[in-house]
């Protein structure tokens, strides 16, 4: 079974996400627009609120989320950005930080709104990698 492929970076973009915005809807929306179909992504900032889930690996699905209705600094966003069901799909977990030093961590979810966030999106070339079911984890990974 293959496991990986080889690539190279065709773009770098850097930006910055509207304030009051989704933020994951947001970046999805711009892979679309750029028509971005492999990449990575880092991004920085601040939230007014902020979701997250998790995946429980008994049940093979994501729990209920952890949503933080409060001003959060993003101390840490990374992902990748690849195509579901035919459209970019931007997957990436996230670091939150309280005015207090808490630390908040899982997997991005639709619902956390941004106060400021800027971005560095890699664009890849070559073969588009596609998430299909992975009958073992039961999770949407990438197809070889």
């Amino acid at each position: 079974m293959k496991t990986h492929v080889e690539t190279r970076v065709k773009k770098i973009y850097m930006g910055r996400l509207p304030t009051d915005q989704d933020l994951l809807e947001t970046l999805n929306s711009f892979c679309k627009k750029h028509k971005i179909f492999t990449g990575s992504l880092n991004l920085i900032g601040a939230v007014s609120r902020a979701k997250m889930g998790y995946y429980d690996q008994k049940k093979k699905r994501y729990t209920a989320c952890v949503e933080l209705d409060k001003k959060l600094e993003i101390a840490s966003c990374m992902g990748n950005i690849s195509l579901k069901d035919g459209k970019p799909f931007v997957h990436a977990h996230v670091a939150f930080a309280d005015l207090k030093g808490n630390t908040y961590a899982g997997h991005l979810m639709p619902g956390t709104k941004v106060f400021a966030a800027e971005f560095v999106i890699h664009e890849f070339t070559g073969k588009k990698l596609h998430r299909e079911k992975d009958d073992v984890t039961g999770l949407p990974l990438w197809s070889f």
